[in-house]
């Protein structure tokens, strides 16, 4: 099947796919795209899938950037949302942030997750209270962290930063080879605080997928009663994924996107593709596919489908980088940016400075509800 066609409504041009067979847009360079090399020994690997196009030289003068090629988003309207859960996210779209149905999330999870040594680069960063003051200066979409952080420190900044609360965690002290995350919170607790939305890490490819898919049910179910945007952490973990690419592959993040569609979430965090040799791993056809970093991202938007898609940030990048990231993945059809590390391990003033930097970004992308 074709890329979809840039002029077809949104909801259309994330229809489900039986394969994926990109083809040149007629505004997007061919030559300077760099591949994702799978199945190719003799190709270089481990492209980073932010690296952006190159333009080609018009003929005559000075060379000019090619406009980069943008997919729609998917509208509100076609989400089959109730009242509720479209109340609280056409507040994150559009009434927070940078607006105009994009989203800018700042997360502080990662000291339950990953432990204090995240904020060793910026010690400022160890309180809570830095990231809710970067979050309201900046004018971010959301805050999304623990009950215990929303707990102690929510009502200090309640009605001026929204908040999705996490509704479950786990340490990295076991590992990641049974991957699972226990419930931390209830969707009562976030319609409690006044969360705007809950959120909730799946281990795709886990062997404790099974419970975890049990326990994502009973989530989603009274995120529909109470009328509360679901954003699933979709996260490829386990030793079978790692036998199949690795979780960083086209394969596991595309898998994962389409879980987390099939099982009900109203949006989705994913992790950029990053190609590597294990590429040669991944099942057919994922271990001879060759796209562009472009398109690789673009297919997992697709899988995606009707969930609105969050680019996780991952680890601290440089400015130049953090910003290609932010644009190629709104150029790929994404609703926004959930960034932590990448900016709250950042002096404060460096940090807002970037950020006024992606809300000039969001602005370029921005649609009607």
């Amino acid at each position: 099947m074709e890329l979809d066609d840039p002029d077809r409504e949104g909801e259309d041009a994330n229809a489900d796919h039986k394969g994926f067979c990109p083809e040149e847009a007629p505004d997007r360079p061919n030559d300077g795209d760099q591949l994702l090399n799978r199945g190719d020994p003799s190709s270089a690997v481990g492209v980073p899938m932010s690296e952006p196009s190159a333009g080609p030289a018009i003929t005559g003068g000075a060379p000019t950037p090619a406009t980069p090629h943008r997919y729609p988003r998917p509208h509100l309207s076609r989400l089959g949302l109730g009242p509720g859960k479209m109340a609280r996210l056409k507040r994150l779209l559009y009434s927070h942030g940078p607006g105009g149905g994009t989203l800018l999330v700042l997360p502080i999870d990662q000291g339950l997750e990953h432990g204090p040594v995240d904020f060793f680069p910026n010690p400022d960063a160890l309180d809570p209270q830095y990231q809710y003051d970067l979050a309201r200066e900046g004018n971010f979409s959301a805050i999304a962290l623990h009950i215990g952080l929303a707990e102690k420190y929510f009502h200090e900044y309640a009605g001026d930063v929204p908040l999705i609360l996490k509704l479950n965690g786990k340490t990295t002290i076991p590992g990641d080879a049974q991957a699972f995350s226990p419930l931390t919170g209830t969707v009562e607790d976030a319609v409690r605080l006044g969360a705007d939305a809950v959120g909730y890490t799946i281990y795709v490819g886990s062997p404790a997928q099974d419970r975890d898919f049990l326990q994502f049910l009973e989530v989603r179910k009274e995120a529909l009663r109470l009328g509360m945007p679901v954003v699933v952490w979709a996260y490829p973990r386990g030793e079978a994924v790692g036998k199949k690419g690795g979780k960083e592959s086209l394969y596991a993040v595309d898998y994962a996107a389409r879980v987390a569609h099939e099982l009900g979430a109203d949006v989705v965090k994913l992790n950029y593709p990053v190609a590597s040799e294990k590429d040669a791993d991944s099942p057919p056809p994922y271990n001879t596919l060759r796209l562009s970093p472009m398109e690789a991202f673009r297919k997992v938007v697709q899988s995606a489908g009707r969930s609105l898609v969050l680019v996780s940030g991952g680890e601290k990048v440089g400015d130049e980088e953090l910003l290609r990231k932010v644009r190629s993945s709104m150029d790929a059809g994404a609703t926004g940016i959930i960034f932590g590390r990448n900016l709250w391990q950042r002096p404060k003033a460096d940090a807002l400075r970037l950020t006024r930097e992606m809300h000039a970004i969001f602005r370029e992308y921005a649609q009607a509800p």
